[in-house]
């Protein structure tokens, strides 16, 4: 009986120290993308996104940089290469309801060349 609420209670501290492992991890992860997509820097973004063995797409709709999604955070950094990097990798679906060209329209960067990137992939 205590070899078993021994055993118990081992499992659930390695469990508990899996997760907090993994969310800082992912933590670590958003934050090295939203620093390289502000310094428009493609070339580590890709080799990042590689060596965690993600896709932009998979991981788009959870990424927040300063209060904006990935696509948002590269208009507002004037990041064109990182930017067309995702939108290329990016479902058309992710980009046809115009909202990510509403918003760089009402927040002043309707001079962005990603908008002209954005309608091209959309079809808008």
């Amino acid at each position: 009986m205590k070899l078993t609420t021994v055993l118990v209670s081992a499992s659930l501290c390695a469990a508990s120290l899996s997760f907090s492992q993994n969310a800082h991890a992912d933590a670590q992860l958003a934050a090295s993308l939203c620093e390289y997509v502000a310094a428009d820097d493609k070339g580590r973004l890709r080799k990042k996104l590689k060596s965690s063995r993600v896709k932009i797409r998979n991981i788009y709709d959870a990424i927040q940089c300063n209060g904006n999604n990935l696509l948002r955070h590269a208009i507002a950094s004037n990041a064109a290469g990182a930017g067309e990097y995702i939108v290329k990798n990016l479902p058309k679906s992710a980009l046809v309801d115009g909202a990510d060209i509403s918003w760089a329209e009402g927040n002043g960067h309707s001079g962005s060349p990603l908008i002209a990137v954005i309608k091209a992939r959309a079809g808008l």
